[in-house]
């Protein structure tokens, strides 16, 4: 369990250290399209790589958000139960989740290998979308990956269920 730890944690920490490096470039690519549009033409391509950028800063960032708990969630019929009633309910959370999202990231690579057979770009600076798509694929499987890792904490130990 220990080392499952361990590992969702490095795993996260380096998987939001590039969604903020994305989340940066996309920063200063806003930044660089609004002087160049002033002053010549707008940089190229300027909506595909946001586009993409996106998708990665959004992915990458699920499995941090969800090991600091920092997603919505709306607990008002749940603080009236007991905790072992708490425990329980966040533990079937966590396995419906975790199958919810083994299925997403599921789809996500077979939608990456028909992109990849079919050879797709991008429209303007014709960038193939696969490694995109199998980057979102990636960051749903880490989510899981937290889900599964506080079921597993709830199972083993009978703590909280909450990562």
């Amino acid at each position: 369990m220990e080392f499952l730890n361990k590992l969702n944690e490095r795993l996260n920490q380096l998987l939001i250290q590039i969604a903020g490096f994305f989340l940066v470039i996309m920063i200063l690519l806003t930044c660089a399209n609004i002087f160049f549009r002033l002053v010549w033409v707008p940089v190229r391509g300027t909506f595909e790589l946001m586009g993409f950028f996106q998708a990665i800063v959004a992915a990458f960032a699920l499995g941090y958000t969800q090991m600091k708990q920092g997603h919505i969630s709306v607990d008002i019929l749940i603080n009236n139960f007991s905790e072992k009633t708490k425990r329980i309910l966040n533990a079937i959370n966590d396995l419906i989740c975790f199958v919810f999202f083994v299925f997403v990231a599921w789809q996500m690579v077979k939608m990456a290998e028909t992109l990849r057979t079919t050879g797709e770009v991008t429209e303007t600076l014709r960038i193939i979308y696969y490694p995109f798509t199998y980057a979102v694929a990636f960051g749903c499987l880490t989510l899981a990956l937290v889900f599964l890792t506080g079921l597993m904490s709830a199972m083993i130990s009978g703590e909280g269920g909450k990562n």
